[in-house]
């Protein structure tokens, strides 16, 4: 039973890594695709790539996940497998509406929840907690702010030139950025998996304690490049042309600050939503134009799915976990 109950939970890992690719990863690509900086496959190319790359980006957000979210002698594989069943459904739900959701927030609820139903609230870690409520400060505000003030510098560098040359310069950074938005997302939503995976290889038996093995690393980056590779173009297609109707000068801004704001999180073991941070980013890149320029109707849509995140997941996560351990 010990080995079957393993298995299903590195299958539900793998699941919600390539989920995970799916509907979180065009997030890093979002900008370059509206603003016609590249084609479509090329973009998704380079998501691939850049997550895959980015998921060796040092340790530290994977034994923060797998170390500091719950205590390991307070929960079990089933604690595991119910927090992986919430981001799940909570993820596929959502991107069938083409809403982009935070599997960073899905993960942490879920562990939240299922840890609570496993062994109260004692399973709870407040220091690795903190860590995650710094995270989210960090992904809205120098997501937002760093997105205005960027583009409030990209427009003032770009002033004067004609339109053909400053969109064609623009465009070409945007590679690059988003080469680095691609690499970010790895760094911090790749490194989440690969600690939850670290963490049931611990709880299994199997490692004699946390350390995360490089087949890990790995066998969790190729999963979610597969992810990655599905596009998730409804995704792209809300957040990139409705939400805010970029120019090549704010998607340029939007992608660095939250690029930015993502590799300074990860060198700090620091879990944040990548979804938050390139959406506010985005809304305030877009604000550079007035507040009009941003479709504030799809940032309510967006916000509401953020704020259920954690209720949802949780309770699922709850639900799942109370019932396993009674079947």
């Amino acid at each position: 039973m010990g080995g079957f109950t393993l298995w299903v939970v590195v299958g539900l890992i793998m699941a919600a890594e390539f989920v995970n690719g799916w509907t979180d990863a065009p997030n890093a690509i979002v900008t370059v695709v509206a603003t016609r900086a590249v084609k479509p496959q090329t973009a998704v190319g380079i998501a691939v790539v850049g997550n895959m790359i980015g998921a060796f980006y040092g340790r530290a957000v994977a034994e923060t996940i797998g170390t500091e979210v719950v205590k390991a002698e307070a929960i079990n594989l089933v604690t595991l497998g119910a927090a992986l069943v919430a981001i799940l459904l909570w993820s596929t739900a959502a991107s069938c509406f083409g809403i982009p959701t935070s599997e960073s927030h899905a993960l942490l609820a879920g562990l939240a929840g299922a840890g609570l139903a496993t062994a109260g609230p004692a399973a709870w870690i407040p220091a690795g907690w903190k860590k995650i409520m710094l995270g989210l400060v960090i992904s809205v505000l120098f997501g937002a702010g760093g997105g205005f003030g960027l583009g409030l510098v990209v427009k003032l560098l770009g002033a004067g030139w004609p339109r053909e040359k400053r969109d064609r310069v623009f465009r070409a950074l945007q590679v690059v950025t988003a080469g680095g938005m691609a690499l970010s997302h790895g760094s911090n939503d790749g490194q989440k998996f690969i600690g939850i995976l670290t963490l049931t290889l611990v709880l299994a038996g199997i490692l004699p304690a946390f350390r995360v093995q490089p087949w890990v690393i790995i066998l969790c980056s190729l999963v979610m490049g597969a992810g990655t590779s599905v596009g998730g173009w409804r995704i792209i297609e809300k957040v990139g042309s409705r939400m805010v109707k970029l120019e090549p000068d704010q998607g340029l801004a939007a992608q660095t600050a939250a690029a930015a704001s993502i590799l300074l999180a990860s060198g700090f073991g620091i879990p944040l939503s990548t979804t938050h941070t390139i959406n506010t980013a985005l809304m305030g890149a877009g604000a550079t134009r007035g507040l009009s320029a941003v479709n504030w109707g799809i940032v309510k849509e967006l916000v509401a799915a953020w704020l259920f995140t954690f209720p949802v997941c949780g309770l699922i996560g709850y639900l799942t976990a109370w019932l396993l351990a009674r079947l």
